[in-house]
């Protein structure tokens, strides 16, 4: 069984789970891309699990501008990285709106998931998005202490170069804001340097 066969018969059995009883489906998925670059979200939004695929509303079009500046644009980067997510289905609203951040039981449910892909991809770029995908790796108490830098971390016994991203979410101005917005353009700027980048987008 090929690489691609076997992440196709992976992302089958993913879109039948309903093992959250709190969260919303069907999960959802990037294309099944036998890519070594992944990037992980935190969970989809309302509309992306109607659409359905991840990074499909607001927060999605922030999300294509930054690789657009690194001559990416969305169709091509949905299919050069493996766009995967802490929680795969639709959290809910939280009482006085916004996204329900998944709780930790949903987060470890959804983790065996995660790290099947990651078994299976043995990726050598792992970009997380946003605070609750960043801390599934690394100790994070400010964006700022993390952002603008490669880290080296094992996953899975695997070494890979993590650089995080910020929440492309319109809610947050962190990105828009000193010193986010000079940190997420050297953050931007080592993914484009990054050998594997460079191999992947040549």
């Amino acid at each position: 069984m090929t690489i691609n066969t076997k992440i196709k018969h992976h992302q089958a059995q993913l879109k039948k789970c309903t093992q959250c009883p709190d969260m919303f489906g069907p999960p959802v998925t990037g294309n099944p891309i036998a890519s070594p670059i992944m990037l992980i979200g935190q969970a989809p939004g309302d509309k992306e699990i109607i659409i359905p695929k991840p990074f499909a509303w607001t927060a999605g079009k922030t999300l294509f501008k930054w690789f657009k500046q690194l001559g990416v644009d969305e169709n091509d980067f949905r299919n050069l990285v493996y766009i995967a997510a802490v929680c795969r289905c639709f959290p809910g609203k939280k009482p006085r709106g916004g996204d329900r951040v998944p709780n930790l039981t949903e987060i470890k449910t959804c983790s065996h998931w995660l790290n099947a892909e990651i078994d299976l991809l043995q990726p050598k770029l792992v970009i997380p998005v946003g605070k609750l995908a960043i801390s599934q790796y690394l100790s994070v108490k400010k964006l700022t202490d993390v952002i603008g830098q490669i880290h080296q971390v094992e996953l899975n016994g695997i070494q890979v170069d993590m650089i995080p991203l910020p929440h492309p979410s319109g809610a947050s101005t962190w990105h828009i804001t000193e010193p986010g917005k000079s940190l997420l353009q050297n953050a931007l700027q080592l993914i484009s340097n990054h050998p594997v980048w460079k191999k992947q987008t040549e």
